[in-house]
């Protein structure tokens, strides 16, 4: 049995080729791989900041600074006064109908990569990941 630390080298190969597979398809709606991700984080939560938004993706809140001021130069997304001090990212009627484009090029890409390798969609696997990365999240976010 391969040694479970081989893991995470495995899922950075499948986030860098899917990142290099479908960056050419988020670009013709002047997106990157990141903004979509962003998109559909916003799209499944509704009352969400700019900081969660950092934090449930884990990643760079400089990065996502950039990022959701890009797809509010593109008409995306807007901002709303939240509660205190936050503000709440809201998509737009453009944001809200680009959302179905992102996740068909999302479920494209790995319902191809499933089918070529034979694993299929309700494989134990899914799960176990799922979890994982629901406790990174959720100490990302305490």
């Amino acid at each position: 049995m391969k040694d479970i630390g081989y893991l995470a080298q495995d899922i950075s190969i499948l986030h860098r080729q899917y990142y290099k597979d479908t960056g050419e398809l988020f670009k013709k709606h002047h997106l990157n791989p990141t903004a979509a991700c962003i998109l559909l984080t916003i799209d499944d939560n509704q009352y969400i900041n700019q900081n969660q938004v950092a934090k449930s993706l884990v990643i760079d809140k400089g990065l996502a600074t950039r990022e959701i001021k890009k797809m509010q130069d593109l008409g995306y997304l807007t901002k709303t006064a939240g509660v205190g001090k936050s503000i709440i990212l809201n998509l737009t009627t453009s944001g809200q109908k680009i959302v179905p484009v992102i996740k068909n090029i999302r479920k494209q890409w790995w319902e191809s990569r499933f089918s070529e390798t034979g694993i299929k969609p309700d494989s134990p696997l899914i799960p176990a990941i799922e979890k994982v990365v629901s406790s990174i999240i959720n100490e990302s976010l305490e």
